[in-house]
């Protein structure tokens, strides 16, 4: 079965999970429920859309997971009556689309398709992007505006005086920063800045 067919819903509540379940199967979409993250993790599919209710941090969690498995799926997110912000951080934090729970059938149809056309023309950037954001996720504060800065062109000195700490304390964090992501220079550490959207 292709993968556009198929929907991996993640969602803890158990009455809307089987009512999701029961209104995909009749339009013939082949539907993998699974309640949380935790099971979707030990059971991780093959393929699909991963349709996900956006709960607290479960998308982060999620982008988080692939880039660690170095694995993609194009992510729909969705929630009842979601506000313009959480659609936004939604998508920002990785999501391809979102829609609203109950679901139109005209717009979920939209919604997949428009998903699965991201993922053929987009998923190895989405990969590469949620690769860079677990790399990223070990930085403290610190070493994360060290990295923007110079991205951003900035000396040692110039982000010494930005940041009110000594030439010598930049150099420090800029080693760890590099230790930390795995990188052998700067300019390396700069791309996973900018795969992770961390700069543009």
């Amino acid at each position: 079965m292709h993968g556009g067919h198929h929907i991996v819903l993640v969602d803890g509540d158990t009455r809307r999970r089987a009512a999701i379940t029961h209104r995909l199967s009749d339009q013939g979409i082949h539907v993998e429920p699974f309640d949380g993250l935790a099971e979707l993790i030990s059971g991780w599919p093959q393929f699909g859309v991963i349709l996900v209710c956006d709960e607290s941090d479960t998308i982060i969690r999620l982008m988080e997971h692939m880039g660690n498995m170095g694995r993609w799926m194009p992510v729909l997110a969705f929630s009842e009556a979601p506000t313009p912000r959480q659609i936004v951080d939604a998508v920002h934090n990785g999501a391809s689309d979102y829609v609203s729970w109950p679901f139109e059938d005209a717009e979920l149809s939209a919604c997949l398709e428009r998903t699965r056309s991201q993922a053929d023309s987009q998923g190895p950037a989405r990969l590469r992007e949620a690769m860079a954001r677990s790399r990223l996720e070990q930085l403290s504060g610190r070493e994360r505006e060290v990295l923007n800065a110079v991205a951003s062109g900035l000396s040692n000195q110039l982000i010494a005086d930005q940041l009110g700490i000594s030439c010598r304390t930049v150099e420090s964090h800029r080693a760890n920063m590099l230790n930390k992501i795995g990188a052998t220079h700067i300019s390396e550490a700069i791309r996973v800045a900018i795969e992770a959207s961390l700069v543009r």
